[in-house]
């Protein structure tokens, strides 16, 4: 009987309990944001760089950029949103802080810079 005793007050401790859960980030930056920009390093070559930014749900990211379609830099990011503006970190890198703010317009949604430039596409 003490037996059963002690194994209700353990079912109802279990039951009782409250499993924790993670919030849920949906937001809308979340996804793979782009920038490409084409130039030229002398009179002959024609040089594109595309960088990109992948946001998750963590908090964190991806960033990688390309030369020429060649993997030039691949590093992990921090984001922030306070306000109506993103903070993007950048450790490890020698990259400046980016803070920026997502505008659509029609069918493309961009990230600006607060001065109005824009700093990426959504892919």
């Amino acid at each position: 009987m003490r037996k059963l005793y002690i194994f209700l007050i353990l079912i109802g401790i279990l039951l009782s309990s409250k499993c924790t859960r993670i919030a849920e980030n949906n937001d809308p930056v979340i996804g793979i944001w782009s920038n490409i920009t084409t130039g030229s390093d002398s009179k002959t070559q024609k040089q594109t760089v595309k960088e990109e930014w992948i946001f998750n749900d963590a908090y964190l990211g991806r960033y990688h950029s390309y030369s020429n379609r060649e993997l030039t830099i691949i590093s992990d990011f921090k984001w922030t949103h306070k306000d109506n503006a993103y903070t993007i970190s950048y450790p490890g890198l020698d990259r400046k802080e980016d803070v920026v703010s997502i505008s659509s317009s029609d069918s493309i949604t961009v990230l600006s810079y607060t001065k109005g430039s824009i700093f990426a596409i959504r892919e």
